[in-house]
C-alpha cells in the first residue's frame, strides 16, 4: 500500500510567526510552548488550530526472539496485560483517564485467543513473528497487511470521532529487540549503542541481548530496502503502528511520539515517508539506553525527560498538556494590539 503524506505547507510561517511575537510577553519568552504552537499551526495551517478527541491507540503483539532469553518478560504477560488494559488499572489507564484521552486497544499479533467482548479490536495477523533470529519475523505479505490494518484503525477514528491528533503506544515482550535493530539499520548507530536493559536486563542479559541481536545481524538474508529490514526485523504491533502513522500524517494529524519503540517506528517510518515527521511532535526522552541517540539523529527533542520506561503510550499522553497549552496559548493570549498595553520589547 502507499501513501500520500505531503511536507507540511510553510507559507503561513511568517503570519503564524507574527501573531505569537505579538501576543502580550517578551518575545520568545514562553519558548518551546512558541515553538509548538507554530508546529501545530503548520500542521492545521490555520491560526487558530484546536485538539479535537484525542486518542491513544496501543497495538499489541509477540516476538518469536523471545525465545532466545533477550527479555525478562515471559510471552504470556503480552496478553495479560492486554486484559488488564480493557479492563482499566494499568499505567496507560489512569494517564487516558486523567488527560481525556479514549484508549483503542488492538491485537496485532497476540499469542493468545483473546476472547470477544473486551474492547479489544482484533486486527490479528498471526500468533507472534517468527525468530528473526534464524529467520524473517514476518513474511512481506504479512508486512504489507500490517500497514493496512494500521490505516485503517486511524481510518475510524479520523471518521467517527474527527480526532485530529493521535498517541500511540505497544505491547510485546521482546520488542526492544527489533526496536534495536530498526534504530542501527536506519541510523547507522553501533548495534551495542543501540541494546538496553528493556524490561529490567541486568548487565549480564544486556550482553547476551547483545550477543543474539548480532549473531541475527550477521545471519540477515533480505535485500537492502527498507521494507526488507522492516519484516526481517520487527514486530507486527510495529508495523502497524508505522502504518497508523503514515495515515495519520496522510490525514493531517498531530502525531505524538512515545518512547524508545514508537520512536524507532516513526524512525523507519520516515525512511519510508520522509515528510512523515513534519506531523510528529516527540513527547518523552525515555530511560531506554540509546533512545536519546535515536532522537539526537533525527534532530529532534522531546518534551519531557521523565526517565520512563512503560511503553503504552505513556510518555505521550503525559506530555499532552503541554501541548494544549502552546494551542491555549495562541487561541486565548491577547495581542498588544487588542489590548492597552505598550508593547515592551
Amino acid at each position: 500500500m502507499t501513501f500520500s503524506i505531503q511536507p507540511v505547507d510553510t507559507a503561513l510561517k511568517a503570519a503564524v510567526t507574527d501573531k505569537i511575537d505579538n501576543l502580550t510577553k517578551p518575545k520568545g519568552s514562553l519558548g518551546r510552548l512558541e515553538e509548538l504552537a507554530a508546529r501545530i499551526c503548520l500542521i492545521q495551517q490555520t491560526l487558530t488550530p484546536e485538539l479535537r478527541h484525542p486518542h491513544n491507540v496501543l497495538f499489541a503483539a509477540d516476538h518469536g526472539v523471545i525465545a532466545e532469553g533477550v527479555s525478562v518478560s515471559p510471552k504470556e504477560v503480552t496478553w495479560q496485560q492486554l486484559g488488564h488494559f480493557s479492563k482499566g488499572g494499568a499505567g496507560i489507564n489512569f494517564l487516558c483517564d486523567q488527560h481525556g484521552f479514549r484508549l483503542v486497544l488492538v491485537d496485532a499479533g497476540v499469542d493468545y485467543d483473546i476472547p470477544a467482548g473486551h474492547g479489544i479490536i482484533d486486527k490479528k495477523v498471526r500468533k507472534s513473528t517468527r525468530n528473526f533470529r534464524h529467520e524473517a519475523a514476518m513474511t512481506a505479505g504479512e508486512f504489507r497487511l500490517c500497514l493496512e490494518r494500521g490505516a485503517e484503525v486511524i481510518d475510524e477514528i479520523h471518521d467517527s470521532t474527527g480526532c485530529n491528533i493521535v498517541s500511540f503506544g505497544e505491547m510485546g515482550s521482546g520488542n526492544t529487540s527489533s526496536s534495536s535493530m530498526w534504530m542501527h539499520l536506519f541510523t547507522g548507530i553501533p548495534l551495542k549503542q543501540c541494546i538496553g536493559a528493556g524490561a529490567g536486563l541486568d548487565s549480564a542479559g544486556i550482553r547476551h541481548k547483545y550477543e543474539v541481536l548480532s549473531d541475527a545481524l550477521s545471519r540477515y538474508d533480505g535485500d537492502d530496502s527498507v521494507e526488507s529490514k522492516m519484516a526481517w526485523f520487527g514486530g507486527y504491533e510495529m508495523v502497524m503502528a508505522v502504518g497508523a502513522m503514515l495515515r495519520a500524517a496522510e490525514l493531517g494529524m498531530v502525531i505524538i511520539v512515545d518512547g524508545f519503540i514508537m520512536t524507532s517506528c516513526i524512525l523507519a517510518a520516515s525512511r519510508l515517508y520522509p515528510a512523515v515527521l513534519d506531523y510528529a511532535v516527540f513527547g518523552h526522552q525515555g530511560d531506554e539506553s540509546g533512545h536519546k541517540l535515536m532522537l539526537e539523529n533525527l534532530g529532534v527533542r522531546a518534551l519531557l525527560h521523565l526517565d520512563l520506561r512503560l511503553g503504552e503510550g505513556s510518555g505521550a499522553v503525559c506530555a499532552y498538556p503541554i501541548i494544549e497549552s502552546a494551542v491555549r496559548m495562541i487561541n486565548h493570549m491577547d495581542s498588544f494590539k487588542d489590548v492597552n498595553v505598550t508593547k515592551y520589547f
